[in-house]
C-alpha cells in the first residue's frame, strides 16, 4: 500500500541484463523509501548498481521484478510510453555533461523543458525566484560555450526544476566541475531543498558531496549496504 508521506517506494526491486549468454544482475532486491522533501544522496563504486537504480527511478529503464512508486503510481506496471509521461510530468534530470543545446540560448535551453512538457514558457514569480536562487539570471542570454562549467551546470538545474517536479535526480552533478562550482553547486542544491522543498536523490562517488545530503545511501554489489 502506497503510503501518502513517501515520494519514492521501492521494494525488492531486481534488474538483470543478458550479456551473450550470461545474465548479469546489476540490483539485487533492492528496498528504499525516500520522504517527500528528502535529499538523498546514494554512493558506491562502479558496478554497484547506483546508476541502474537512478535510470529505474526515472522511468529510463524498466526493472525486471519487485515494485517502484513515484507519487504512489507503480512505474513497474506501466508501459514505455506512460513512463515518458510520468517522466515528464513527475521528474527533472540533471547529469554530469549538463546536456546542454549549444546553439540555444540559457534562457532556450530552459524554455525547451517546458515545451517538451506542453507549458507555455512562464517568467511567473517562482521561476524568477529560482533563477535568483541559482545566479543565473544575469546569464540567460547567453549560449552555452559561453558559460563557465559551473554556470551551465546551474542552467541545467534551473532546465530540471522549471516544470515543479515532484522528484530531482541528479547524476553526479560535479563531476566535471573544479572545487569550487562543486561547492556552488552543491549548496544549490541544498538551498532548492530547504527553501523550496524539493526532493533530490543525488548520485555521487564523492563523500564530500554525499556530505551535503540529509541521508546518505550506500550500494554495494546491486545491494543498499548502509541504510540509516
Amino acid at each position: 500500500m502506497s503510503d501518502p508521506a513517501m515520494l519514492i517506494q521501492v521494494k525488492k526491486l531486481v534488474k538483470k541484463y543478458r550479456m551473450g549468454d550470461v545474465e548479469v544482475s546489476a540490483l539485487r532486491g533492492v528496498d528504499l523509501n525516500v520522504q517527500k522533501g528528502e535529499f538523498i544522496a546514494i554512493v558506491g563504486p562502479s558496478g554497484s548498481g547506483k546508476s541502474t537504480l537512478f535510470y529505474i527511478l526515472g522511468g529510463l529503464s524498466s526493472a525486471s521484478s519487485g515494485t517502484v512508486l513515484i507519487d504512489g503510481r507503480d512505474l513497474t506496471q506501466m508501459s514505455d510510453s506512460e513512463r515518458t509521461a510520468i517522466r515528464r510530468e513527475l521528474v527533472g534530470f540533471v547529469f554530469q555533461r549538463y546536456n546542454l543545446l549549444p546553439t540555444l540560448s540559457a534562457t532556450d535551453n530552459i524554455a525547451m523543458a517546458q515545451y517538451l512538457a506542453g507549458k507555455k514558457h512562464e517568467t511567473d514569480g517562482w521561476f524568477k525566484q529560482t533563477l535568483d536562487l541559482l545566479g543565473i539570471g544575469h546569464r540567460l542570454g547567453h549560449k552555452p560555450r559561453s558559460l563557465s562549467g559551473g554556470e551551465q551546470q546551474r542552467v541545467a538545474i534551473a532546465r530540471a526544476i522549471v516544470n515543479h517536479p515532484a522528484l530531482l535526480l541528479a547524476d553526479e552533478p560535479t563531476g566535471n566541475l573544479d572545487s569550487e562550482n562543486s561547492e556552488i553547486v552543491l549548496k544549490l542544491l541544498r538551498d532548492l531543498n530547504e527553501r523550496l522543498g524539493q526532493t533530490i536523490l543525488m548520485i555521487t562517488h564523492n563523500p564530500e558531496a554525499a556530505a551535503y545530503a540529509h541521508r546518505i545511501v550506500h550500494m554495494r554489489d546491486g545491494r543498499i549496504v548502509e541504510h540509516p
